[in-house]
């Protein structure tokens, strides 16, 4: 049984190793910028679970893909490695949540969608509209990693990446207020699914 999560907890284990990334590279350099997020992401978690005994899909994949590009960025001391990470990341969202859409599985609804009530054909553009901005952001890393500095990518990263990212979901309000379900209709769709 899951327990009730604080509001703050999933904004500190999504931001929070980013951050504690960002403070390291300017205080020590990639190398031990790139441990700081392994360490902190797996513990954001495992942080997660304790609280929820639940683990998360999404975090889960990012620790993983963390940990294997990090691992080898440390291993071989090649920060290509750590760069490549967020396209990989971006890519395989953009691939769940656009094929989620072809075979009429919404992958965002199931991930969001008690915080989110909407009609299918929200759900529906909701999701095209991220698959396709992931799939920018895959292709907006690829570029940024192969023509910055590192310190220009770092930037790029952590804040760049996160304005884009909350300037994308702003944007993404009007859709949501136009497809949203009010409370009686959306505890009606809970039953049928």
């Amino acid at each position: 049984m899951s327990r009730p999560v604080p509001s703050w907890f999933k904004p500190a284990t999504d931001y929070g190793p980013l951050a504690l990334f960002l403070i390291a590279y300017k205080l020590e350099g990639l190398m031990t910028a790139t441990a700081v997020l392994m360490a902190s992401t797996l513990v954001a978690v495992v942080a997660g679970y304790l609280l929820t005994r639940k683990l998360a899909v999404m975090p889960l994949a990012t620790a993983v893909i963390v940990g294997i590009f990090g691992g080898l960025t440390l291993w071989l001391n090649d920060d290509s490695f750590i760069k490549m990470k967020p396209t990989i990341i971006y890519g395989l969202f953009a691939l769940a949540v656009g094929g989620g859409l072809i075979l009429r599985r919404p992958v965002l609804k199931a991930v969001i969608g008690s915080a989110l009530p909407m009609d299918e054909e929200g759900w529906r553009a909701l999701s095209l509209r991220f698959a396709l901005f992931f799939a920018v952001m895959a292709c907006a890393n690829e570029v940024a990693r192969r023509l910055l500095t590192t310190d220009q990518w770092v930037l790029w990263k952590v804040p760049g990446s996160l304005i884009l990212t909350f300037l994308f979901m702003l944007i993404q309000a009007p859709l949501i207020q136009r497809h949203r379900l009010d409370e009686e209709k959306a505890s009606g769709e809970k039953l049928e699914s």
